[in-house]
Order: structure tokens, then C-alpha cells, then sequence
């Protein structure tokens, strides 16, 4: 046997212990009481008892870090211990077949080709990676919203001074009269220079869903290839690649999936992956290798088997059960504000337009007075948005909120707009 191939083998039976299915490897922790799963209500209380939440205010900012429940914590943590035990050994034999199986995994999970979908740390790494490396030419055009997330906007805009792209900027409407309006919205600006559109699957600052498929049916008529922004998607609503039929998608996974800081996901379509220019070198590859776009050098690659820890807890959960639940309580609260003078939701009323995150905003208040006075005088955290015609807090509770925190939530709110 070769000394690679033993060497390989070895670290193969020094890391099967970690990745047994998490129902089987927590019998010896503190959080392996059932989960009554019949009874919803003891479910959730269940799932509840899973976070370690600070008793210092509640948590309506879950949506820029998910936290890990404690049994991906601890998971986590056996993997840092492992690999620090390991050292190079680990290193040097299966921690690419490790990242590799997991992908795999996600892969499933997203419903694509796992020849299609790597690791990244977090969807702007995913999208600068596509807007990066597309095959600009002076004068191609790009289109985007003024909603998405900014770090990607300003890589449009660096993309502009370097190839001399020319960037069109539509905005998303808070309250579109039907998926139609916002097809036609990106549509209106497609020109024959038009080679790229980005779309946020998941509107960041409202939760706002927007009709992929539709906009991806169009663009394509126009010979437009379109990346879609998914951050918040993964482990929050079901996300069936193959049925948006995009060209590219990010995610960020340290959010709904709840995986511990660093992890995300990119997916290409296949046959555009020979297109895109690698950020960092790798070595050979064909040209159509997914893996020439992952090179980032020595990484933490304990964040990476952590994913499939965070893939067991979602499905223990069930992803349907899942969301659910978090359409369920943003609707709870979003409904009993729906119509209170002096407050204004930002978010869409059909069902289907918005799961768990949501944004709400007061006529008599700034934004960030809002988030400032929610938090010190009602002890409740969330985020102020002022910017893209959207002027409020996003409330983003997780499967670990209450009734009785989104009752305290709504009454807060009707304090506060009954201010003059």
C-alpha cells in the first residue's frame, strides 16, 4: 500500500466518530432530551431549550447570525478539538473528501448537481466570486435592485471602474401588485448589452420573496444569465435550485441553517463554470471543475463538517415544519400591527411573499430611534433599515421565540405609535 493512500485510510478511521448521525452521538450530552414531536407547542419548547439566550433583551436580530443551538455547538466544538488533535495529519488525508461529502450533502439539500455547488464562507464571497470573475467587456451591463445587499452593489460598482461595465438599478416595490410588476420592473431595463441580473431570492431588508422562476424565464428570453442572492434563504424556506432555474446562487449558511460563523454556498450551472475567472489560483483543473473556484488556501475546516451537523437539526426538524413555523410567527406579530395608525409594514401581505422576517416601521419615529428605544426601554433587539424606500426595523425572531416575546413585541410597537 502507499504510504498517501495508508496515510489516508488512517485519518478516514480517525474521523468516522464525528460524523455519526446526531441522534446517535448525543445520547452522552446534556441536550439529548426527546423532542416531542406530536405536540407542537412541546415541540417548540423543546427546540427553545436548545439555544442559550441572553436574558438581557429579546432577540428580533437573528437574521445577520443565526447562532448555533447547542447541538451544532458542541458538535462544532468536537470538530475543533478533532482537528486540532489530528493537526496535519488530518490535513493532509481527508479534509477535501470531508468538504467534498458535505457539499454533497448541501447539494441535496438545495435539490442541484453536487458537480454544481462548493463551499464558500458566505454569499458575498458566493456572488463578488461571480461579478468578480464573469467575462466582462467596456460597455456590457449589469442590472440590479437599490434593496440588495450592499456588498454586493459595491462590487458592481468596483466592477464598473475596472471593466467599464455599466450598472442599471432598479427598486423593488414594498407592495408589488403582482409578480408580473416585478418581472416587467427588471425587464424594462434589459438592453443586447445586458449580460448579468442580480435578484435577491429573499429581500434582506423586508423578507420580501421575490418570483425567481418568472425572472428567470424572462432574462433567459433575453440571453440575460441571472445570479441569485439566497442568503436568507437556505434553512428558512425551501430552496429547489433545479425548479428557479438560475444560472448562479449564494447562500449564506451561519444564517437560517444556523451553522457556526464562516460557512456559505455557491452553486453554478454547470456549463457556466468554464466562463467565470477564479478569484485565487488553484491548480489544474478542467475547465468546467467547480473546484477551481474554491481556492482559498488553509481554512477552518471545522466550520465546514459543522454544515452537516446544522443539515441533521434542520431535518430533525423537518425544513416544512420548519418554515412553517417561521412564516407562523411573523405573521403573528405582522398581522396585529396590519393596520395601526402611525405603523407601516414594509413587507408584503400575501403569505407567499415573505416567511420569517419581516419589517415594520412608524410614521412618528425614525428608524433608528425605533431600534434605540425598542431596546432600552422595551428591552427588544432588532436592526434599523432607513434606505431603499424601506424605513424600519427588520424583526427576524428564530424557532426558539415565544408567543409571549412577539405579544410583548406588538405591544411595544402600539406604545410607541400612539406617541405624538
Amino acid at each position: 500500500m502507499k504510504k498517501r493512500d495508508f496515510l489516508k485510510r488512517m485519518g478516514q478511521a480517525a474521523v468516522l466518530s464525528p460524523f455519526l448521525p446526531m441522534g446517535l452521538h448525543a445520547q452522552d450530552k446534556k441536550d439529548s432530551k426527546p423532542y416531542p414531536k406530536d405536540d407542537d407547542d412541546e415541540f417548540w419548547k423543546r427546540i427553545r431549550e436548545d439555544y442559550a439566550l441572553k436574558p438581557d433583551y429579546i432577540n428580533l436580530e437573528n437574521g445577520y447570525y443565526n447562532f448555533a443551538p447547542k447541538p451544532i455547538l458542541n458538535r462544532f466544538l468536537d470538530h475543533v478539538k478533532m482537528v486540532n488533535y489530528e493537526a496535519s495529519h488530518y490535513m493532509r488525508t481527508v479534509q477535501w473528501d470531508n468538504k467534498r461529502r458535505v457539499a454533497d450533502r448541501l447539494a441535496k439539500l438545495v435539490n442541484c448537481n453536487p458537480e454544481e455547488l462548493v463551499i464558500t464562507r458566505n454569499t458575498t464571497e458566493s456572488l463578488d466570486l461571480i461579478s468578480g470573475g464573469f467575462p466582462w467587456e467596456k460597455g456590457d451591463e449589469a442590472i440590479f435592485a437599490k434593496q440588495d445587499y450592499g456588498a454586493m452593489q459595491e462590487h458592481f460598482k468596483l466592477m464598473a471602474k475596472r471593466y467599464g461595465i455599466i450598472n442599471k438599478i432598479i427598486s423593488v416595490p414594498n407592495h408589488p401588485k403582482s409578480d408580473e410588476e416585478i418581472v416587467a420592473l427588471y425587464e424594462s431595463q434589459i438592453t443586447p448589452k445586458t449580460k448579468l441580473m442580480m435578484v435577491c431570492h429573499m429581500v434582506n431588508i423586508t423578507g420580501h420573496i421575490l418570483p425567481i422562476r418568472k425572472i428567470c424565464d424572462m432574462a433567459h428570453r433575453h440571453g440575460v444569465e441571472v445570479m441569485v442572492d439566497g442568503a436568507h434563504c437556505v434553512g428558512h424556506i425551501n430552496v429547489d435550485i433545479k425548479a428557479l432555474d438560475c444560472d448562479y446562487y449564494g447562500s449564506s449558511l451561519h444564517k437560517w441553517l444556523s451553522t457556526p460563523l464562516g460557512a456559505g454556498l455557491l452553486f453554478v450551472r454547470k456549463e457556466k463554470i468554464y466562463k467565470i475567472w477564479p478569484l485565487l489560483a488553484e491548480h489544474d483543473r478542467e475547465p468546467d471543475d467547480i473546484s477551481r473556484l474554491n481556492h482559498t488556501g488553509t481554512h477552518p475546516v471545522h466550520t465546514d463538517l459543522a454544515i452537516d451537523d446544522a443539515i441533521d437539526y434542520l431535518e430533525m426538524i423537518g425544513t416544512e415544519r420548519k418554515e412553517k413555523r417561521m412564516r407562523f410567527i411573523q405573521r403573528y406579530w405582522s398581522d396585529k400591527l396590519r393596520g395601526i395608525e402611525n405603523i407601516v409594514i414594509n413587507t408584503p401581505i400575501e403569505e407567499h411573499k415573505s416567511c420569517g422576517i419581516a419589517n415594520v416601521g412608524l410614521k412618528n419615529m425614525k428608524p433608528e430611534d425605533l431600534a434605540e428605544t425598542l431596546l432600552n426601554e422595551f428591552k427588544i433587539f432588532t436592526v434599523a433599515i432607513d434606505g431603499a424606500n424601506v424605513h424600519g426595523c427588520r424583526i427576524t425572531p428564530n424557532v426558539y421565540t415565544t408567543i409571549d416575546e412577539l405579544d410583548k413585541f406588538v405591544a411595544a410597537m402600539k406604545t410607541l405609535a400612539s406617541r405624538s
